[in-house]
This record gives C-alpha cells, structure tokens and sequence, in this order.
C-alpha cells in the first residue's frame, strides 16, 4: 500500500489538508499527518484537527511521498522546518514523490526540489520564480514534484496523487465517484 507523509503546523490550510487526507484514503493510500508542534493544531480558519503524530517521532523512510499543504503560515514553518527540508531533500534524490499546494510550493523552493514547471498560489510565484510558473494548469506534475494552485484545486491535487500513486483505473474509479468531472 502506498503511503504519504503530510506534515502540518499553525495555520494550515484546512480545506487543502482534508481534502487531500481524505481523497488519498478513499483511493486506498495510507496517510500519516505529522504535526511539527503539539498533535492538536488550529488552521487558518480557526478549525483544530488532531495529527497522528509529531514529525520527529515519524520514520520518513516508511513513506513513498511526502505532500505539503499551504495555508500562509504553514507554508512558512515548513519553509523553515529543518526536518521538512531534509525530507524534502532526501526524497528527491530517491526519486521519491514530492508534492505542494498553495503557497507550499515555497517550501519546495527552499530545498531546491522543483524542476522545470510548478503552480502555486498567486503571487507566491514572485517568491520562487516566474520563469519557472505554470498558471494554465491546477495540477503540475514535472518529473517527481507535484503542484497545485490552492482550495479550490484541492481535490484535482488529491486525485493526481492517486493517480501517481496507485494508477490509472483508481484514479478514474476514484474521480467518477466523486463527481470531479472537472479535474
């Protein structure tokens, strides 16, 4: 079974964080969310949710694919998370998936993992680089490193990790189900 490691702090985004939790389990992938402070944390919109675990009791070495939610805040801790970094870092020299959404990708950007094409939320690609934007797309898959734009992409985001993940049959199954049509 595939697994993804979603690390999150103060101020996270809630829909982007539940949304994708929730579409990677229903495509059958084992989540784990890993809080880098208290397992209980509050998002940005003042909704708490309680976290399997603190990321430095996490074992990242048992995950496939490490996913960062945005929110402004949580963009920002796991930018200047060391641990997050390393991960970052580790899994992209594996070869092993990274993904971001919002203004995570920003944290991407800081441990030098995005390739030749990412999306973001607007205007944080002033803080990683325009050249490098692709903002005709909700979903960019470039090599390892999958991005997305913010809320309302959530769930496309969600999906093509599936897809990514699991496959093909899943992924369409999985997006039939959901009515998500537009992804």
């Amino acid at each position: 079974m595939a697994s993804v490691l979603v690390p999150i702090s103060q101020g996270f985004e809630e829909i982007e964080t539940v949304s994708i939790v929730d579409v990677l389990r229903r495509g059958g992938v084992q989540v784990t969310i890993a809080s880098l402070e208290d397992e209980m944390v509050t998002g940005a919109n003042g909704i708490t949710i309680v976290a399997n675990n603190r990321l430095e009791y996490v074992d990242e070495n048992e995950f496939d694919m490490i996913v960062l939610p945005g929110g402004h805040d949580n963009a920002v801790h796991l930018k200047e998370s060391e641990r997050v970094q390393r991960i970052l870092k580790s899994f992209d020299s594996q070869g092993k998936r990274v993904g971001a959404i919002c203004a995570a990708p920003i944290a991407l950007n800081q441990a030098g993992v995005i390739k030749d094409r990412y999306t973001c939320y607007p205007s944080y690609e002033e803080q990683i680089g325009v050249n490098k934007f692709t903002d005709n797309q909700n979903v960019v898959v470039d090599h390892n490193v999958v991005t997305s734009r913010g809320p309302g992409t959530a769930i496309c985001f969600g999906l093509e990790i599936v897809r990514e993940l699991v496959g093909e049959e899943t992924y369409q199954n999985l997006k039939k189900g959901l009515l998500a049509d537009y992804c």
